[in-house]
């Protein structure tokens, strides 16, 4: 019998130990100086850098996170998003259930000790608007905008907004305009805004409100595009907003403060007699002001150039999808005259510089002639880049007899056409 008894207290002590083991709960520890872990939600790891996205939900759903932490009787958890507080407690349950209208934002989460002992973790969180919202996207460069300017937005079912709200203001009666490069709402940007970047909101004659992410608010001589490719002694276009300031620029020491054209959004100088080579560009405003350069959202004050022999055929910003219908002019790009590339020598290198269109489903491109005869191979990508032909006599006997060249696919801008 005795034995018996041994056994049955040994069972009920297996039996114990296995229950610990399967405990849900997060672990207390001993004492308030261990490190605080977040132990869940996994938060996935950035990608070259860049926030990786957390949570993809719909704007009619809520943020909703129940977080769990370590050592939990003895942390504070804090929840930023875009960079402000927006809850912050001890309770044990730790969670945030938020309503956020459409847009991207920058989540993170930060937990410290009562010992100052600190971790977070960040990520993107993406709420979609719903398919008839008001709603608005970023094509190029538009959300970088001025005091008493006029400025855009790009997107759908806008011609349900009567108002946006910007940083405290209210901007009634935006200008809706139907475009063949995308609908978008025109509107002047308040003088009172101070710089800065703003989440902005749609508004419609319900007083329903929609969102609409962000624009940066700058008075900066700010360059944004054309500023990293030139040619000696051609034309030198270069966009971006408040350049009716700039006074001078200056490259290799060579300062050009004459411009054959200047407004707002564009100045246009001819490039000095360069070798080729790379080079750094600066410029000052007329205020003496160091003019700015925006590169991968960050601005500086100088900015590499490329000086080439190359010659420029065209450049802008064309978007190009052969989903388009017949007579669209964004269903191809053929924007360069025919009787150019008669001039042009067998063995010349056509490049041409495309940048991707963010909310295509997917981005291929083919250079063709105007009868959309295939001159390449198709060639798919997922980010800007560019991409060169050898012109050989059959391909441009090809151009000249059957209607020109034309860029041909889906998805993606062609911001630049040069020969070499």
């Amino acid at each position: 019998m005795k034995k018996i008894y041994i056994a049955l207290f040994a069972l009920l002590a297996v039996g114990s130990t296995f229950t610990a083991c399967t405990e849900e709960e997060p672990f207390a520890t001993v004492t308030e100086n261990d490190d605080p872990h977040i132990l869940a939600p996994v938060f996935p790891d950035r990608t070259n850098g860049q926030l990786a996205t957390f949570a993809n939900i719909s704007r009619d759903a809520n943020l909703s996170i129940a977080l769990t932490v370590t050592p939990k009787d003895y942390t504070t958890v804090t929840w930023f998003i875009d960079g402000q507080e927006v809850e912050s407690g001890t309770d044990s349950d730790k969670e945030i259930n938020r309503s956020l209208k459409a847009g991207t934002y920058n989540l993170k989460i930060e937990v410290e000790t009562v010992k100052g002992k600190k971790t977070s973790r960040e990520g993107l969180v993406v709420v979609n608007p719903l398919a008839d919202d008001p709603q608005s996207k970023e094509v190029a460069f538009e959300r970088m905008v001025s005091p008493g300017k006029t400025a855009r937005l790009y997107g759908s079912n806008l011609q349900k907004v009567t108002a946006i709200l910007l940083g405290g203001s209210t901007i009634t009666a935006p200008t809706y305009v139907e475009s063949a490069d995308g609908d978008y709402l025109e509107y002047t940007v308040p003088t009172g805004v101070n710089e800065g970047n703003y989440r902005i909101v749609l508004q419609d004659a319900d007083g329903n409100e929609y969102g609409a992410d962000m624009v940066k608010v700058t008075n900066a001589s700010l360059i944004i595009a054309g500023a990293n490719r030139a040619t000696a002694n051609v034309d030198w276009t270069i966009s971006g907003i408040n350049l009716e300031n700039i006074a001078s620029l200056t490259i290799d020491g060579q300062t050009v403060s004459q411009f054959s054209n200047q407004s707002s959004t564009e100045v246009t100088l001819t490039c000095p007699n360069l070798s080729d080579g790379s080079y750094t560009l600066t410029g000052k405003t007329r205020s003496g002001e160091a003019v700015q350069f925006l590169n991968d959202n960050v601005t500086t004050t100088e900015q590499t150039v490329t000086v080439s022999t190359e010659i420029t055929l065209w450049s802008g910003h064309h978007y190009v999808s052969w989903d388009k219908p017949d007579g669209d002019p964004n269903k191809s790009f053929g924007l360069i005259p025919m009787d150019v590339f008669a001039d042009i020598t067998a063995g010349s290198i056509l490049k041409v510089v495309y940048s991707i269109e963010p909310t295509a489903e997917y981005h291929q491109m083919k250079l063709a002639t105007g009868w959309w005869t295939d001159l390449t191979d198709k060639i798919e990508f997922t980010e800007n880049g560019e991409y060169t032909l050898i012109l050989t006599q059959d391909i441009l006997n090809k151009i000249q007899n059957e209607a020109g060249f034309l860029c041909v696919g889906h998805g993606y801008y062609v911001d630049l056409v040069t020969i070499k």
